[in-house]
């Protein structure tokens, strides 16, 4: 690993804070329940069965320190490829573990911190392997947390962190801590949260996102481990209000993202200077009713067409995203749930007009909207458009299925399309009908400690991928994982 002055000092914070440990059975935390819990992730399971042994119930832990473990590991297959320049079928066995350590230094401060080793084995080199699936030993989150109670309002929370963190903001689609990828999106900077006693929250945060490393794929594919950076060229901020308070029940959610990024000394960027401000409204499910979510976000700027370092010309950028659905949850046994969605995401219509409409995910998840991503991962929030429906049921109340079935179009047919295809006509002469997607998934606690998830993604090519320039031509793909969850 090389080692530079950045890294010799996380290294040396993490020494600083481990003893912290050995004097915190005098500091009251989890017997003390006026503050808030522990701001810590862990993947939800479906429900406990007793007796469940955790290292926080074991009675091992001094009050002052809360540990938690998990690891995961999953086996994934792709048929038949669409990948630009690809060919064949692929697999991957991918790993990840989570060390997550909370310590109270004061009723009032805590410090988080969170150990992630996220590896891949069995790939080989037409893998689509990326940081995104690989980033072993590395330092997740260490950050300082201060908790206040009553300030600026009675029965008011306020959690102000400082330091490298993780974030989910609203329904994920433009900030999310992931879930289902192997590896985590992770900030170093300030995110200072405050909840009035009626719900309404406030949030504001500035940050430097971390820029996972290795990136070639000869150190990925050998899991090799190198400390993550994080850099003033690159700057993500923002401001989010909430509210649960609006007429007839329904809830409200509205927000501004800044992101200002340059080339680095060691990484190329789109030079993006984007604002992306929108709002989110939406009706909790209840059984008997019906349900909404409606989402809209506008984006403008500044960004270049790629990260080449000989693209200098930057773009008027311009784009917008829509994510509409209405569900109904039956009262009857399974409690099943239909979903109706329609997306819309705008892409580039003219490559040479001096503008980009191609909308930027930012740092956002798309699995709840459009299926597996890791080694499969065809659609994403960019130059999409499509409608579809979901059914979900609970045959038992650690038991959850859900049948997702979409249809996709390209927004603009001269734009990429993106996610892992990499495939784009310029020309639109290949049209924009991307095809269809079935995905079936289901999630099964089978012990306290023991989570247990597998799917099936058939994806069914459209015209787009009979035509396209570089389309591998393989016909429709299929994807299946299976994975096992262990949690302490």
């Amino acid at each position: 690993m090389k080692w530079t002055k950045e890294k010799v000092g996380w290294w040396i914070l993490l020494m600083i804070l481990t003893p912290a440990t050995t004097w915190a059975d005098d500091l009251p935390l989890r017997s003390d329940s006026s503050f808030p819990k522990p701001y810590m992730y862990l993947d939800k399971g479906m429900g406990y069965q007793k007796p469940r042994f955790t290292l926080n119930e074991s009675g091992l832990l001094p009050d002052g320190l809360s540990l938690a473990v998990q690891h995961r590991a999953r086996y994934e297959t792709l048929n038949s490829q669409f990948r630009a320049g690809t060919t064949g079928s692929d697999q991957v066995l991918s790993l990840r573990t989570l060390a997550q350590a909370t310590v109270r230094l004061h009723p009032s401060f805590k410090v988080q911190l969170e150990f992630q080793d996220s590896r891949a084995e069995l790939a080989d080199s037409g893998t689509a392997i990326s940081t995104g699936i690989v980033n072993a030993a590395e330092l997740l989150e260490g950050n300082l947390q201060w908790f206040a109670k009553g300030l600026f309002q009675e029965d008011s929370r306020s959690l102000l962190r400082a330091g490298r963190l993780t974030m989910d903001i609203g329904k994920r689609h433009l900030v999310a801590r992931n879930r289902f990828r192997n590896t985590i999106n992770a900030f170093t900077g300030v995110d200072c949260m405050w909840k009035a006693k009626n719900g309404d929250t406030v949030r504001a945060f500035f940050t430097l996102p971390v820029n996972r490393r290795p990136t070639s794929r000869a150190e990925l594919l050998e899991n090799d481990a190198a400390f993550d950076e994080e850099t003033f060229d690159r700057i993500f901020w923002g401001a989010y209000f909430s509210t649960p308070s609006l007429p007839w029940g329904d809830q409200g959610e509205f927000y501004l993202f800044g992101l200002h990024e340059n080339d680095g000394t060691d990484f190329a960027t789109r030079n993006r200077e984007l604002y992306t401000p929108g709002f989110r409204l939406y009706r909790m499910k209840k059984k008997g009713h019906l349900d909404y979510e409606w989402e809209t976000a506008i984006q403008f700027g500044k960004s270049r067409a790629t990260t080449a370092a000989t693209d200098t010309g930057d773009l008027d950028h311009f784009a917008h995203f829509h994510h509409v659905e209405v569900g109904y949850t039956f009262p009857t046994a399974w409690s099943p749930r239909l979903i109706l969605a329609f997306d819309y995401a705008s892409g580039d219509a003219d490559p040479n007009d001096g503008t980009n409409g191609r909308f930027d995910t930012l740092f956002g998840a798309v699995v709840f909207d459009y299926g597996p991503t890791s080694i499969h991962r065809p659609f994403v929030h960019s130059n999409i458009t499509g409608h579809g429906m979901k059914l979900e049921i609970r045959p038992h109340n650690q038991v959850f299925v859900y049948i997702h079935y979409r249809v996709f179009w390209l927004a603009s047919d001269t734009g990429l399309w993106a996610g892992n295809s990499g495939l784009r006509d310029t020309t639109g002469r290949s049209g924009s009908f991307l095809g269809n997607q079935l995905f079936v998934r289901a999630k099964w606690q089978v012990l306290a400690n023991v989570h247990l998830e597998s799917g099936v993604a058939y994806r069914i090519d459209g015209d787009f991928q009979k035509t396209a320039p570089n389309s591998p031509r393989e016909g429709n793909t299929l994807y299946t994982y299976i994975q096992t969850t262990f949690s302490f």
